[in-house]
């Protein structure tokens, strides 16, 4: 990848970045991705929970990535809560992800966070607040936030980190999970990519599966080729360090397609670019835990609820990071690189 292309991407990672999608209030981020795709002539449709994308040869790839990221919720009177967690979305959840494995481990990290709450359909800028206090409501069973400055704030009313994208000694850093994989295939169509995409939303509640089901029913679809973008988080720079990019066999709902996760792989070896089995290596963590020690969940994704549904099959292709789930989760520009050239080899 030339210096040119791939400070084009920088650019649109960075607008993405600084655009709240807040899971449950996805909606403006949606208009924005669709905004440019339209003015690239791809076409583009907004269902319930997805943005379809559709190339000039749609059997030649269809690739996923979730939206939203995470924020709070306004629920009450200068009252807020974790988006992800709150009542309705948590029906949905299976207790196997490990969003919900950490929450009890997180709350320490929002003090002092800046935060914008946005109109959740036209995402209309409505003020600017900062985060003094998170704990957890044992009855509620959520993450409860004091914010200072948004007072004022309706029910519902959705509020994102304030973030942006920082480049420093050869890392990207910023809220990324999963704002970099939608910079990713869009760059991929500014670079002649002529499949399919999904862009799902409330990944982060455990609902986005159900979105691209619901698509492929709705036209008696079926793929065995879904290629699913998305971060992985590791404890700290070495255990990420140790691969360029992170692949699976199967997380703790389903296996995935191993013929193609098989495919990926030898494209990799091809290419010179590092490798791992997220499934793998969490698999050889636990088997070295002291007595008594809490094993860590294999994860659950959008491909293995999908998976496990058994109408679609596919893989997954993710980026190493750490600080998951916050706005200094960060990735080696080189990952980033190599996911770029590894999709290009795939779909260009």
């Amino acid at each position: 990848m030339t210096g040119v292309a791939f400070g084009e991407f920088l650019d649109t990672l960075k607008y993405l970045v600084r655009r709240p999608s807040v899971v449950g209030a996805e909606h403006p981020f949606f208009l924005t991705l669709k905004r440019e795709l339209d003015e690239l002539g791809i076409e583009t449709t907004l269902y319930e929970g997805v943005l379809f994308a559709r190339g000039r040869r749609p059997a030649s790839g269809a690739l996923s990535a979730h939206i939203d990221r995470h924020g709070l919720i306004c629920t009450g009177p200068n009252e807020f809560q974790y988006a992800a967690f709150l009542t309705q979305n948590r029906a949905d959840l299976s207790g196997n992800s490990v969003a919900e494995q950490t929450m009890n481990t997180i709350s320490e990290r929002f003090a002092g966070q800046a935060v914008q709450a946005y109109e959740p359909w036209s995402g209309t800028y409505l003020g600017l607040g900062n985060i003094e206090k998170a704990y957890i409501c044992p009855r509620r069973n959520n993450l409860i936030f004091e914010v200072k400055g948004l007072e004022y704030l309706m029910p519902g009313t959705p509020v994102a980190y304030v973030d942006s994208l920082r480049i420093n000694d050869g890392m990207l850093s910023a809220q990324l999970d999963n704002v970099i994989s939608a910079a990713l295939i869009l760059h991929l169509y500014r670079s002649g990519y002529e499949g399919t995409a999904f862009f799902t939303a409330q990944e982060e509640a455990g609902k986005s599966w159900r979105f691209v089901l619901e698509w492929y029913r709705r036209f008696d679809g079926a793929t065995d080729r879904l290629l699913v973008l998305d971060t992985s988080p590791f404890p700290d720079r070495a255990a990420a360090d140790a691969q360029d990019l992170v692949l699976r066999y199967r997380d703790a709902n389903a296996a995935f397609n191993k013929t193609f996760t098989e495919e990926i792989a030898g494209r990799c070896d091809r290419l010179g670019i590092r490798y791992s089995f997220k499934d793998r290596y969490i698999a050889a963590q636990n088997a070295h835990l002291a007595s008594g020690g809490t094993a860590t969940s294999l994860g659950s994704t959008e491909m293995g609820r999908l998976a496990a549904e058994g109408t679609l099959q596919g893989t997954t292709l993710q980026l190493p990071t750490t600080g998951y789930h916050t706005v200094s989760e960060t990735v080696r520009t080189e990952s980033v690189k190599k996911m770029l050239h590894l999709l290009a080899d795939l779909y260009l």
